[in-house]
């Protein structure tokens, strides 16, 4: 493998795991991040810790970044004392954050870039079995791959910059929408006195079946919130797919109702709360009261 040395910005809930797997997985891996408690696990793995993201990115042949938002990426990667301001020439960039089309294009347009936004949440991250959905050069895809591999099960080229996170955005519009039917069917058949646990395992087992009711349902049916893809992140989500759908001139209706469902689950304190907590919105319009103490 000819290349080893990775800087890895950003070790938060999925990035942590991520870059320990990229240490498992035989790469050189320093690591940065704003809270240093989280550098912990990746140097309990083998990896390096950085002081700075300059450190963590200056000898690297490729930097992965995890971050928030497009103003972070933007920051951490353009900015004043970022990643291009400290990396050699030809690093490639690997950008697993979620974030505006056109702010990936921004940054291929300036650097080696592959936009590479994941699908899975945390326990993808933690087993390294991530679906990522890859947009940039054919050349530098190919430089990514090994690096996208050790992070993913499902690897997939998707086009040209920017087409990573278009994926990424009609991923959690799907996502949004089956969490909320999930979270009305549980609701209904909680009002009918139903078994839900076995409901959940007939439904999962018939052509409703999904990725939802086989990972989310049964958190959701006991209320349990704590996050593995947080609400603040899905409603920000939601609002680059409005966005892009506004761009391209594409109706997305049930995207519409979605985006204001979960932005009324932010403004009622959920931000910080897994987004299998939309069955509190629900069970709160149905009449009933909401998970006590759940935002």
């Amino acid at each position: 493998m000819s290349m080893t040395k990775i800087g890895f910005v950003g070790l938060g809930i999925m990035g942590g795991p991520m870059a320990v797997n990229l240490v498992e997985a035989g790469f050189e891996v320093t690591g940065y991040n704003r809270s240093r408690d989280k550098l912990d696990r990746v140097v309990a793995a083998g990896g390096k810790a950085a002081d700075s993201l300059a450190g963590a990115v200056r000898d690297a042949e490729v930097v992965v970044t995890m971050l928030p938002d497009s103003p972070d990426v933007r920051e951490v990667v353009l900015g004043a004392g970022g990643v291009l301001a400290h990396a050699a020439p030809e690093t490639l960039l690997i950008d697993c954050s979620t974030i505006r089309p056109d702010v990936s294009r921004e940054i291929a347009a300036r650097m080696r870039a592959v936009d590479a936004p994941v699908s899975g949440g945390e326990q993808g991250a933690v087993d390294g079995t991530l679906s990522i959905m890859a947009g940039g050069a054919d050349a530098d895809f190919a430089t990514a791959k090994p690096v996208l591999d050790a992070m993913g099960t499902t690897v997939v080229h998707v086009g040209a910059a920017g087409a990573g996170q278009t994926v990424k955005a009609a991923n959690q519009l799907i996502v949004a929408g089956t969490i909320e039917l999930v979270a009305e069917a549980l609701v209904f058949l909680r009002a009918h006195q139903v078994d839900t646990e076995g409901a959940i395992r007939v439904l999962a087992g018939g052509l409703a079946g999904n990725r939802i009711l086989d990972r989310k349902a049964r958190a959701m049916a006991e209320r349990r919130f704590d996050p593995g893809f947080r609400v603040d992140l899905h409603h920000k989500d939601l609002g680059i797919v409005q966005s892009a759908a506004r761009d391209a001139g594409v109706a997305i209706p049930l995207g519409a109702v979605m985006a204001q469902l979960m932005g009324a689950l932010v403004a009622q304190g959920y931000g910080g709360r897994d987004h299998g907590a939309l069955i509190d919105l629900v069970t709160r319009l149905s009449g009933g009261e909401p998970t006590p103490d759940a935002c």
